[in-house]
Parts: C-alpha cells; sequence; structure tokens
C-alpha cells in the first residue's frame, strides 16, 4: 500500500498498515486516504487524527454544495 517499490521491511509496513487502518476506523476516512495521510505527514498521531477530521469535514462541506 505505502511503498510499491518495496522499500520499507515487510515488519515496518505492516505497521503502517495497521495505523492506516486505525486511522480510517477512528475518523471515518478511507484506507487509502489514511494511507495518503501518513505519507505526508508521518506517523504522529494527534497531527494525523486533525488532518483526517479536517479533510472529513472539507467532503462533506463539498458534498453540499
Amino acid at each position: 500500500m505505502f511503498h510499491p517499490e518495496g522499500n520499507l521491511p515487510e515488519g515496518e509496513e505492516a505497521v503502517l498498515n495497521l495505523l492506516a487502518a486505525r486511522l480510517a476506523r477512528e475518523s471515518s476516512i478511507s484506507k487509502d486516504q489514511a494511507g495518503e495521510l501518513i505519507k505526508r505527514i508521518g506517523t504522529d498521531w494527534n497531527s494525523l487524527l486533525n488532518e483526517a477530521h479536517f479533510l472529513k469535514e472539507l467532503e462533506g462541506r463539498l458534498a453540499q454544495e
């Protein structure tokens, strides 16, 4: 999901996949969106949650238009 070239060890990729799944579950975004946020922001949980909630709110506003 995160590194198609396979430059992360398998264990690290598994951890990032678990983090993406947790972020998706707790913030109601897709797992793909969560993975993209992790790529851009890193693994800081508070930052990820803030951005995920912002993304979800933005999607809601755009859907209303």
